[in-house]
């Protein structure tokens, strides 16, 4: 098997993480026997997959575990309310009685959310995950039809929504009780008074949500995360974290403090952040409801302590160009952490040179609602040494670069789709044999996404969907993109291929500039052009106010039309 450090074998070419490059004695108390970390192989649906020995087996388990160990640490922050990891456990299982004695909600129903970051969204998925039911997140920016689809599609015996949502529902027939979100979980939740968290047994397997893909190329597809998916990408990421404390002769630092961003509808806010918050003790900040602001987050994190921010590229850009940030004692921080898209070389410069005590701890995630957010990723020392990198595989994960058509593995450096397979990859989307069947094969999860590797590390070259071809040329969109946010007066960069009679497709860039700078179309060819070949520079340069993104912070490409560009970043 390849080493950590990424050397692979040539049959077959295979990437995946072993630790056999570690000291020893971290060796031995990370990943020995009996150890937090321990590693096995067990038969997943016909398919070998590594898994943690040591792990729970439900995520209600884990929730039971951080109040018997962190009692009255504060777990949730919201502006209105405060729970403790102890008092958390209480307020769930009055709830959950609520829901059993008012709605009969039991193991395998579903129970939709459509609204912002709240206490009660959290307090909710708590308390239905108690009782075996699986809750349904939907996106919170979606329209009405968009919101009634996926109703339509998960058939949920509940629907709970906060006002904007209610108003965009209430012309649809959807077949569920619709209840207003925050007044219902006050009254469930003294309507259960006194109640103890409900016995219901659940398997490793069965999904406890429903998360839903972007939908940039048709409708989006429901995703099932499982307990063991969100259990392993839990332990996979401490473990990760934990290695690379070790190669920085780092000690174990103390229990953590993060501003949670993240809507609650992704990944990246629910079963990546909040479900496995109580296995560390981690406490979590949210701001107030709202669209999300420099300020608001800056003074949070002075007031809070934050140890760890979590951030889209642009939501740091935004940050790192705030011109009040030297004003905020920001000396707790101790991480910056981020996904949802590649992270420009020039973005890691910038921070480096206005947080510069982060490095060590500086980590880029790449992964994906299929895989519960686990893939690859990019932390300490290598983030700077391989900085237009995505990385190497998480621990427990297997990474192959395939032939998008024939998915045969291909040889290091040529450009194919990746393949993922861990424990916390997805079986499936939702009644969605079809789609289900495209993407996976014994166990892989075919990406879309194009990429090479290269002693070791992952190199992202774009969607398929997004490779332009230009007079039988190929162009990545990312590596035109990292270019142009190396001017100094661009701030946020989207690179798109524009159909063309003769060349197929020509390179069209736009570009959001900061704020008192100004620049040209012609100056940002000539610029593109001392760095890279003619044939990648862009024909076309629009200048934009905003972009248009989805809740992971990804640019939604198809969006972007020469003269109409639309943008929101963030929706009440």
């Amino acid at each position: 098997m390849p080493s950590p450090t990424g050397r692979v074998h040539r049959e077959p070419p295979r990437l995946n993480w072993t630790g056999d490059d570690l000291p020893v004695e971290a060796v031995e108390q990370l990943l020995g026997p009996g150890g937090r970390f321990e590693l096995t192989v067990e038969d997943r649906s016909g398919f070998a997959v590594q898994v943690f020995m040591q792990r729970p087996t439900s995520v209600v388990e884990v929730l039971k575990e951080g109040a018997d160990r962190y009692l009255d640490r504060p777990y949730l922050v919201f502006p209105e309310r405060t729970l403790t990891f102890d008092s958390v456990v209480g307020a769930v299982a009055h709830l959950a009685m609520g829901l059993r004695t008012r709605f009969d909600v039991g193991a395998g129903d579903r129970i939709a959310i459509a609204a912002a970051n709240c206490v009660e969204y959290a307090l909710l998925f708590w308390a239905v995950t108690s009782l075996g039911a699986i809750t349904v997140g939907l996106n919170g920016w979606w329209t009405g039809p968009e919101l009634a689809y996926a109703v339509q599609l998960t058939e949920p015996r509940v629907v709970f929504a906060d006002r904007p949502r209610l108003e965009r529902l209430a012309p649809f027939a959807l077949g569920s009780t619709v209840c207003p979100l925050k007044e219902t979980v006050a009254e469930l939740e003294a309507e259960g008074s006194g109640a103890s968290l409900p016995d219901v047994s659940s398997h490793e397997d069965d999904p406890v949500v429903i998360l839903f893909t972007s939908g940039t190329t048709g409708r989006p597809k429901g995703v099932p995360i499982s307990h063991r998916n969100i259990i392993h990408f839990a332990l996979a990421t401490q473990l990760r974290g934990a290695e690379l404390r070790v190669r920085a002769g780092a000690a174990i630092p103390p229990l953590p403090c993060a501003l949670n961003t993240s809507p609650m509808f992704h990944v990246s806010g629910l079963t990546c952040t909040m479900v496995p918050a109580p296995m560390n003790g981690l406490t979590l900040v949210y701001p107030p409801i709202g669209r999300w602001r420099e300020d608001v987050h800056l003074a949070l994190s002075e007031q809070h302590r934050v140890s760890g921010w979590s951030l889209v590229p642009t939501q740091l850009w935004r940050v790192l160009d705030w011109p009040d940030l030297e004003r905020y004692d920001l000396t707790s921080l101790r991480t910056v952490a981020g996904g949802g898209a590649v992270w420009p070389p020039e973005l890691l410069r910038k921070l480096e040179e206005r947080l510069p005590w982060v490095r060590p701890a500086l980590g880029l995630g790449y992964g994906m609602t299929e895989t519960n957010g686990l893939g690859t990723s990019l932390g300490g020392t290598a983030s700077f040494l391989h900085p237009d990198s995505i990385g190497q595989p998480s621990p427990t994960v297997e990474l192959e670069i395939r032939d998008p058509v024939t998915r045969r593995p291909l040889a290091e450096g040529v450009v194919g789709e990746i393949a993922l397979r861990s424990a916390s990859t997805f079986d499936g989307y939702w009644r969605d044999p079809g789609a289900t069947e495209a993407v996976i094969e014994d166990g892989w999860y075919h990406t879309g996404d194009l990429a090479s590797h290269r002693d070791g590390f992952v190199y992202l070259a774009g969607r398929r969907g997004d490779l332009i071809i230009r007079g039988g040329e190929n162009v990545s969109p990312v590596e035109v993109e990292n270019r142009l946010y190396e001017h100094p007066a661009v701030t946020e960069a989207a690179v798109i291929g524009v159909p063309h009679a003769t060349l197929g497709q020509q390179v069209t860039a736009f570009l959001v500039l900061r704020e008192g700078h100004t620049t040209t179309e012609a100056e940002i060819r000539s610029f593109t052009g001392t760095a890279l070949a003619a044939f990648k520079v862009p024909e076309h340069v629009e200048f934009v106010a905003a972009l248009p993104h989805n809740a992971s912070g990804k640019v939604l490409k198809h969006l972007l039309l020469p003269g109409d560009v639309r943008s929101d970043f963030v929706e009440e």
